[in-house]
Order: C-alpha cells, then structure tokens, then sequence
C-alpha cells in the first residue's frame, strides 16, 4: 500500500528536516587546535616569513642601488629619502596630514596618484593608511618631497588591495607632505 503525501505536508516535512539538520549542526562541538598543534606551525611560519623578508630587503636595495637613490632603512624595513627640504611643521602623531602622492610598482607600473585622485589626508597614527606611509611621514615636515618604498608587509600585505596593486608587492611611493593641522 503506498502512501501518498499531499504537496503542502511535503514542503512542511523538507523545512523540518533542514531545520533538525541546522540545530544538529549547531549543536555538534568545535573542534579547537591545542597549544601543541598551534605550536607545530608556528616555527615553519616564522622562518618562512624571515625569508620573506629578508628577499624583500634584497629586491628593495637592489632596486634603490640602480635607482642612485640614497636610503635610509628604518628598523621594520621601510627605506625612505627626503629629496627636498621644506620649511613648514613637523609630522606629529594625533595632526592630519594632506599628501600629494603617486604610487608605483617596482617594474614601473603607476597605480595611484593625487593628479587623479585629490589629495589625500590622514589622521597621523589612527590608521587608515598604509603602516609605512603612516611611518614615514613622521621623518617630514611641511614642503617635504620623500620617497619611501614599502615592503608588502607594510604596504598591502599578501593579498594587494584588490584593484591595481597585486599581492605581496612592494610599492614606490613619491609624497609631497602639503599640510599638517589639527
């Protein structure tokens, strides 16, 4: 003998069944890695990321050698050189700065630039901007032109920034530090 279901009870028995299936799976416990198993990458992924970071500097100092470019490199590897001296304020911590700015690629390639864009403005240590941006401001003053290069890890990291600068690159930025207020 068969049973037959009317449409509208099996509708009503499929939304049942998706609901037990989700409160199941909710239920179900996480499993959580332990200190030993987080332990066990973590070593790998520290060396990898000093190799990372040390062929970074490499390319970088190559790059600024060809260039004739006479860098300073700060202690969480950003280079930078002040071409022209300004005259105005000092970048400080809690002020906004007003840049303009052009952003390339180390093969060349243009990015970004104020011409096309408008100035940019920031709140100094608030974030927002990329890490090595934010760093090297604080080295200029007022009518300052600089050069910074951005390794990825201070720049867009491993991923880009989804539009023009692709992952794990290491950018060229020109700034002219245009203003510091409140």
């Amino acid at each position: 003998m068969k049973m037959k279901i009317n449409s509208e009870y099996s509708g009503l028995l499929y939304s049942l069944l998706l609901i037990l299936v989700i409160a199941v799976s909710c239920v179900q416990k996480r499993k959580y890695r332990t200190d030993e198993q987080v332990a066990q990458f973590k070593e790998p992924l520290i060396k990898i990321n000093k190799y990372l970071v040390k062929k970074d500097a490499e390319l970088i100092e190559d790059y600024a050698k060809r260039h004739k470019w006479k860098m300073k490199v700060t202690k969480t590897g950003l280079w930078y050189m002040i071409y022209k001296k300004g005259k105005g304020k000092k970048a400080k911590e809690g002020k906004i700065a007003a840049i303009n700015y052009t952003i390339k690629l180390l093969d060349g390639t243009l990015c970004y630039t104020s011409d096309s864009l408008g100035t940019k403005q920031f709140k100094i240590g608030q974030g927002g901007v990329e890490t090595g941006l934010e760093e090297g401001i604080l080295y200029m003053r007022e009518g300052d032109k600089a050069r910074f290069i951005l390794p990825p890890h201070l720049a867009y990291g491993l991923v880009g920034d989804d539009n023009k600068i692709p992952r794990r690159s290491t950018i060229v930025y020109d700034v002219q530090l245009i203003n510091i207020s409140n």
